[in-house]
């Protein structure tokens, strides 16, 4: 019940002689070569990071290219091709897993997967709190109405609430005590957190689960729903819409069910296993189905559009609608901007084959921000919204092979890389 009531990219070494300023710009210009335009390729200097807390960069006032703000973060945009040097860095628990939801941004806090759990200060880097513990290995970041929801790190069947603020617990909800495995949160509105959970056999083996929704005002399950027999309760991705839960697995399948009551409204099976992100819109559901982008009504799962990738080995990945324009990548390195409620293109960028292909994106300042798959030639790209042309990309020049993330909130963006979180100005 509710409990209320690093260092960037290195510069060339001494007596080396790169490539010219001029001719940076010119293959920048292309979109070609940009992995190497890190924030070093052009002078700034290293960020230290000491082990109590975040440094920030340039406070100085010397070096505003580099990531430092005026008042009102008002920061000043680096020249075509040229990557911001970082606002701060700071070491972040590698507790991600792999998860979808590492990463999350509430106003100002931003929180990394992992035991502790932890929230800094966006905008300084300063760690404002701490708590062992409290997430469980992989857990998914879900904020909904200003407050973090969370399975129970005690295995207890319980879902819990935290501030972002500060990390305490202000909700806490069971689902049926001992008659369920450790449930899962999947998706977060403003009423429901809806969870998976496996049904405890006597011997404490799990055959079955069942997929349940927790009201947010009393803590009551409102309704739960044994799934179909073989379903796992592994590599679920879900989204809400309204009244729609929507969700893929493992299993080849798209579900979609209505979340006053749970019921089961339609489901439908895909060509290829999906633990991708789906993305739903105007009441549409867009899947990533290997090498075709599906567009699903929600109403009633007729497919309303389909767009085949340019070859048939290429596989699509992350969809993701934002600001009304659907984006979605493929593993031959092209991103396509989409109208969502046709599936007509409306810009593609086919000039990526030198950095790791984006599979999570942002916007922020009318520009499209993504995260790439993997090191060393991926980072954080960005791209005119309006164009598709890539802008820089930034990479934190530590070599670590793991996904990035990211997320925004006003003109920052907060970066997870291995265990390294990075601020960015969104310029």
């Amino acid at each position: 019940m509710p409990i209320h009531g690093g260092s960037t990219a290195g510069t060339a070494a001494a007596g080396e002689r790169g490539p010219s300023r001029r001719g940076l710009i010119r293959l920048a210009g292309t979109g070609l070569g940009l992995a190497a335009l890190g924030a070093g390729a052009w002078g700034c200097g290293p960020v230290e990071e000491p082990a109590a807390d975040a440094t920030a960069p340039g406070r100085n006032g010397k070096n505003p290219s580099a990531g430092e703000a005026a008042p009102g973060d008002a920061f000043t945009t680096p020249p075509p091709g040229t990557a911001p040097g970082p606002l701060w860095q700071a070491d972040a628990m590698a507790g991600a897993l792999g998860a979808m939801d590492a990463l999350a941004v509430a106003g100002d806090v931003v929180m990394v997967s992992g035991d502790p759990l932890t929230g800094r200060s966006l905008t300084t880097g300063k760690e404002l709190w701490s708590r062992e513990k409290v997430a469980v290995p992989g857990a998914k970041l879900l904020v909904a109405g200003g407050t973090l929801y969370l399975a129970s790190a005690r295995y207890d069947g319980d879902v819990v609430g935290l501030d972002p603020a500060t990390g305490e617990e202000t909700w806490r909800s069971r689902l049926g005590g001992k008659k369920y495995a450790q449930p899962r949160t999947i998706a977060v509105d403003e009423r429901r957190v809806y969870v998976l959970a496996g049904i405890l056999e006597a011997d404490y083996s799990v055959e079955e689960n069942v997929i349940a929704a927790l009201d947010i005002a009393s803590g009551k399950v409102v309704w739960q729903e044994r799934r179909d027999k073989g379903t796992q309760e592994f590599g679920i991705t879900a989204a809400v819409s309204g009244r729609h839960l929507v969700y893929t697995d493992f299993r080849e399948n798209v579900t979609v069910r209505d979340t006053a009551t749970g019921r089961q409204v339609w489901t439908k099976k895909i060509g290829r296993s999906n633990s991708e992100r789906i993305a739903v819109h105007g009441g549409l559901v867009v899947v990533a189905d290997g090498g075709r982008l599906r567009a699903f009504a929600l109403a009633d799962g007729t497919e309303r559009w389909s767009l085949a990738a340019d070859e048939s080995y290429t596989r699509f990945h992350s969809p993701a609608v934002l600001d009304g324009v659907l984006y979605a990548s493929d593993s031959a390195h092209v991103l396509r901007a989409v109208d969502p409620a046709t599936g007509r293109e409306r810009w593609r960028n086919a000039e990526l084959l030198e950095v790791a292909y984006p599979w999570q994106f942002v916007t922020a300042g009318g520009n499209l921000y993504a995260a790439t798959e993997l090191d060393p030639k991926g980072g954080i790209l960005a791209f005119d919204a309006r164009t598709g042309k890539l802008r820089w990309t930034y990479n934190d020049g530590t070599g670590a092979v793991d996904k990035w993330y990211v997320a925004a909130s006003g003109k920052r963006l907060a970066a997870l890389h291995g265990k390294r979180l990075t601020a960015l100005p969104a310029v």
